[in-house]
């Protein structure tokens, strides 16, 4: 579908019919919001220092803007954000109110809507897993609208000022998306030429699914989204109980809805998995891939490299299957840690890019996003971006390394050796001391130190590789075979990949957790794993470290306590590590 010409006022209305039926919108444009129904929050586990998914968000700075976007009255902000203000105070109405989205459910909104009636393209973004809502977005907005767009931002239903009990992306929660963008097309002072949706976090991962379900959507950007939320909650047949804690922990005062909160308890209990997985299906925008490319839908994507809540391999996944044109950008951190200095206004290279994106695919711009390729790749601690026509180029070769006996990783296979490790003991290599915080360090440039001295052999076990002769540039997804053998019914592993400096100081590169419940005692397990894409480079000196430990506290171990397990080689299938080099 080419793009309407924003210049022909014969450009018409887009229509309104959404997929599901009809709420009546209540008759003034904007209300003063309602108080939501504020029944007990649910109890949800301890996880330390986990407030926020988005540490970043300055609550008091977002309010104050919006605040002054409302009244004109700019003198408490600084004058870069005073001068933004008024910039889109120039060009666009600002209100504040109420969407009625499924059921009759009223959700906290605000509205930008250009002055004057010629034609206009418009942004629906969902706000993230937050009480602060759509407040996120106040400075975002704007800049949206001073390009030119309508917008219109949300709160889902369960959080903030909303009413309802979050559905935690559910039919629910598709469904308001599309009465959100009824409310906004109703609204519009002229012709709506294109359509978007645009989100962080659970609002990315919303948006995705509106875009699926709903045929008027013409391009979707999601920042630190999920592709296939049952590996968020399961990934190698390990419940990832940190990413799930994280996520009860975080709600706060939000009201979940009784099936989400079932849901994630009974990972974090290791019961039911069966009917959290389909749950989880149904809210995956990776079932809708056939939908995304049978429409050629624009998706912009942003990712962390060490992304502690939505790894991202099932992303990249999603990516992967999509046939339309897309647009990837990988950055140091963690969770919604790339782009979190955009949403306050800051110079922001994954902002820019995504507004790059609305403008080509919403405005039709000429403004060389087509010709980029389709991967902008940041490389851990160098502040290099590197560009690839596609995600399969950042990988030219594979070097393959065997594990072999004394602790080596080598060119060539070795079988009859015999590596242990004792289970149910914290080890030093734990992936992040903190869920999402941790990957703030990173992108502070104070990466986690680990001391490889540090390590006790006897609850780990490691190999390492000799040291790099060039820079060694890891680009892509490493896989691991490796076997081993379990004493009990119910094992697990975490592999760790690192980067060992001749000082025997090492930063994580990127891992994978492993478990196999179903193996008779003492039998031997063949794993093989995918471990999270990275793009890293190994200086030269420096060797590649693989640690595997049988407990980190991201993951529930389904060890004995103090069992065993045995790493080897068996001739027939050796153990390997395989590096993607670029």
């Amino acid at each position: 579908m080419k793009p309407a010409d924003p210049s022909d006022p014969a450009t018409p209305s887009r229509p309104t019919t959404p997929p599901v039926p009809p709420v009546p919108s209540p008759p003034e444009a904007l209300e003063a919001p309602e108080a939501p129904e504020t029944p007990e929050a649910p109890a949800t586990p301890s996880v330390p220092g986990m407030g926020s998914l988005y540490p970043e968000l300055d609550a008091v700075a977002l309010g104050a803007f919006a605040a002054a976007l409302e009244s004109g009255d700019t003198s408490g902000l600084p004058p870069a954000r005073a001068a933004e203000v008024e910039a889109v105070r120039s060009v666009a109405v600002f209100s504040r109110g109420r969407v009625t989205g499924a059921g009759g459910v009223l959700l906290d909104a605000a509205l930008w809507r250009r002055k004057g009636s010629g034609p206009r393209p418009v942004v629906v973004m969902p706000a993230p897993w937050t009480n602060l809502g759509w407040v996120a977005y106040a400075v975002r907005a704007g800049a949206f609208a001073a390009r030119g767009y309508d917008v219109l931002a949300y709160t889902p239903r369960g959080f903030g000022a909303s009413a309802g009990r979050a559905d935690a992306a559910g039919p629910l929660d598709v469904a308001d998306g599309s009465r959100a963008l009824d409310h906004l097309l109703e609204r519009a002072a002229g012709p709506v030429t294109r359509i978007g949706f645009l989100g962080v976090s659970y609002g990315a991962g919303i948006g995705l699914l509106v875009a699926a379900h709903d045929p008027r959507v013409d391009a979707v950007g999601a920042f630190s989204a999920w592709g296939d939320l049952g590996e968020v909650l399961v990934e190698n047949s390990t419940r990832r109980v940190g990413a799930v804690g994280a996520l009860l922990a975080s709600a706060g005062r939000a009201r979940l809805g009784p099936g989400t909160e079932r849901v994630l308890e009974d990972v974090l209990a290791g019961r039911e998995l069966g009917g959290a997985l389909r749950w989880a299906e149904e809210r995956s925008p990776f079932g809708h891939v056939k939908e995304f490319n049978r429409r050629r839908l624009p998706v912009f994507l942003s990712h962390a490299w060490h992304e502690t809540l939505l790894p991202a391999n099932q992303t990249l996944k999603l990516f992967d299957e999509l046939t339309g044109p897309k647009r990837l950008v990988l950055s140091v951190g963690d969770h919604a840690g790339p782009g979190a200095g955009g949403l306050l206004g800051l110079p922001d290279r994954v902002w820019t890019d995504a507004h790059r994106w609305f403008d080509h695919h919403l405005m039709g711009l000429s403004n060389g996003v087509a010709d980029e390729g389709q991967v902008a790749a940041e490389v851990m601690w160098s502040g290099t971006v590197e560009h690839r026509p596609t995600r399969q180029a950042l990988t030219r070769r594979v070097r393959r390394l065997h594990l072999t006996g004394g602790g080596r990783l080598a060119d060539r296979p070795e079988a009859g050796w015999t590596a242990g490790l004792l289970c149910g003991v914290d080890t030093p290599t734990a992936v992040a001391d903190e869920v999402v915080r941790s990957g703030y360090a990173e992108m502070a440039g104070r990466p986690k130190v680990y001391r490889a001295g540090d390590i006790d052999r006897a609850v780990a076990a490691l190999w390492v590789g000799a040291p790099a002769e060039d820079t060694l540039r890891l680009r892509g997804t490493p896989r691991l075979r490796v076997t081993y053998r379990a004493a009990n019914p119910g094992s697990s592993f975490v592999a760790h990949l690192m980067d060992l400096a001749p000082d025997g100081s090492a930063r994580l590169v990127t891992h994978a957790p492993y478990s196999d419940l179903g193996s008779a005692p003492d039998s031997l397990v063949g794993a093989d794993i995918e471990l999270q894409a990275t793009a890293y480079d190994v200086p030269r000196g420096h060797r590649v470290l693989l640690v595997m430990a049988g407990r980190d506290a991201l993951y529930a171990d389904a060890n004995l306590p103090r069992a065993s397990l045995a790493f080897t080689s068996p001739e027939a299938t050796p153990s390997y590590l395989d590096l993607p080099l670029g």
